[in-house]
């Protein structure tokens, strides 16, 4: 360990006595208050909330129960939603055989939309699933911790 040494301090020579009179005396600044963030601002976690998820006790058990079925209601509702439109085009073809055979540039219909229908369907339920299981997790989190 470094042994402290005192500070020192060091004189600042005053303004010569013949220039007093022609320096301005400094003007105090207006005084603000800045306030960078307070506890008003700030949510408070409850400390109860995450201790029931922690000790993983009735309530919280409960609490990510309902978090998990909402999640499963949704991907069930998106699993059928997927079945009857990627399962109704055979259904489709094989009930009606004129649309099956129709062509467009000598490609069959069937083919043009499982080529291109079928991504962008895919892709849009997809984004949509996400975003919704998003906002299902972060209101479960705001519950959590408000």
């Amino acid at each position: 360990m470094r042994p402290v040494r005192p500070a020192t301090v060091e004189r600042v020579p005053g303004v010569p006595s013949h220039l007093k009179g022609e320096l301005d005396q400094p003007t105090k600044p207006k005084r603000q208050r800045v306030v960078l963030g307070g506890p008003e601002g700030m949510p408070v976690p409850s400390l109860r909330s995450r201790m029931e998820l922690a000790e993983q006790t009735s309530w919280g058990e409960m609490l990510i129960r309902d978090l998990i079925n909402a999640l499963l209601r949704w991907s069930t509702a998106f699993a059928v939603i997927l079945v009857l439109l990627l399962g109704g085009l055979p259904l489709l073809f094989w009930r009606l055989p004129d649309i099956a055979s129709f062509t467009v540039v000598g490609v069959p219909i069937a083919w043009l939309i499982l080529g291109v229908f079928v991504s962008p369907v895919l892709f849009i339920l997809g984004i949509i699933y996400e975003r919704l299981s998003e906002r299902h997790e972060r209101e479960f989190v705001d519950m959590i911790e408000n």
